[in-house]
């Protein structure tokens, strides 16, 4: 089981009606999309509180997972900064390349500012959905929104299949340790690239043996959802 499924299966919210969890979600998405960055930022502070008590984490934890994107963001932030003028006293900060400045200006500042803002709502919004919503719970909203079966089915699979991958990851990494396969640099890269052989050879072994399972309980091609 994944990390964020178990304080998922854990909250204290995991009774709540799916649909009204959904509904909520939909509502803080479109509030945290659409507002001001000040009204952004208060909903990241109250979020992050009622998302640790409700699924039991610390503030520690719940800010690590915070920081998961923060690379991607800063790198996008840095490509919104960064503006090109002809002329040093439209730019707030500036330097010369050419006939060319480049800097910050207080548009691109006003736009980074707003954007990242923005995301990090929007992550503390998911979060707290993710973090309460149990996966059954997930199926039963998209039957409840008549979601196509097929639909539902390739997620159902694509979430086994997480679990599948990450097993068999583990268990050859663990096994490569074992034989000291990342005591240096140069036998990392040697083991990585087995790792990624074997784990693909092993990952269709594992769907092989899932495809004979579902045969000899004489599977129609339908999942009961």
């Amino acid at each position: 089981m994944l990390e964020i499924d178990h304080y998922a299966y854990q909250s204290r919210w995991r009774t709540v009606n799916p649909l009204f969890k959904a509904a909520a979600y939909i509502i803080l998405l479109l509030i945290a999309l659409c507002t001001f960055w000040w009204l952004q930022i208060v909903i990241l502070l109250v979020l992050a509180p009622i998302s640790c008590y409700v699924t039991r984490i610390s503030l520690g934890k719940y800010c690590k997972w915070m920081m998961v994107p923060f690379s991607f963001l800063l790198v996008s932030m840095l490509g919104i900064l960064v503006s090109f003028a002809w002329e040093a006293n439209s730019l707030l900060v500036s330097f010369p390349v050419g006939s060319l400045y480049i800097g910050i200006s207080a548009d691109s500042l006003a736009v980074a500012q707003n954007a990242f803002f923005r995301s990090l709502s929007c992550l503390a919004v998911t979060y707290l959905f993710v973090l309460t919503t149990p996966f059954d719970q997930l199926i039963y909203i998209g039957k409840k929104l008549r979601v196509p079966n097929v639909l539902l089915e390739t997620i159902l699979l694509t979430y086994r299949f997480i679990f599948i991958f990450l097993d068999e990851v583990v268990a050859i990494k663990r096994a490569q340790t074992l034989r000291f396969g990342y005591i240096s640099m140069a036998t990392s890269y040697r083991s990585l690239g087995m790792l990624i052989t074997m784990l693909f050879s092993r990952v269709l072994s594992r769907y092989s043996q899932m495809t004979i399972a579902l045969e000899t309980k004489l599977f129609k091609g339908d999942f009961h959802l």
